[in-house]
């Protein structure tokens, strides 16, 4: 698997720690190695692609302007409790929708090369704008919403 302005193979290698919690042990899992594939593999680490979309722009432009940005391993969880890396994403939502379906996700800091080819994916393609959604219910240009009602949180 070779780099593409798209994609970026990385060696991906997790291992399994005990935690002390309270009395208690506690078995996670943690990254151990995140190499690019230019580079010989390590034991046991599996080949994961980042790789780049380009509906995904604006999210990849709010995780580069944040002062930590961050890479996501999304994993797979076998029944004996093993995680296997299936993929790497730079986008926070992608990692969270993940984590609201109980796929387990690691996070680890942006390398800067990556931070800078994912600027040039961004400008080759175009910035996308990003606004916020307004609420429906609220009327600017008329003043008129629920923050506006002279009458609100008054019971009759």
């Amino acid at each position: 698997m070779q780099r593409t302005e798209s994609q970026w193979p990385m060696y991906v290698s997790l291992k399994k720690v005990e935690k002390q919690v309270g009395r208690w042990t506690a078995e996670s899992w943690e990254l151990d190695q995140v190499l690019p594939a230019s580079l010989d593999a390590p034991d046991g680490a599996k080949l994961v692609a980042l790789e780049l979309h380009k509906d995904e722009r604006a999210s990849y432009r709010i995780n580069l302007d944040m002062d930590n940005a961050m890479l996501y391993v999304v994993c797979d969880e076998l029944e004996d409790g093993t995680w296997i890396p299936t993929m790497i994403s730079a986008d926070q939502n992608v990692a969270a929708g993940c984590l609201e379906g109980d796929t387990p996700v690691l996070n680890f800091a942006m390398p800067e090369a990556i931070a800078c080819w994912i600027e040039a994916f961004i400008t080759r393609h175009g910035e996308v704008e990003i606004c916020a959604h307004r609420r429906k219910h609220v009327n600017r240009r008329k003043n008129e919403g629920p923050s506006t009602n002279p009458n609100r949180g008054l019971v009759s």
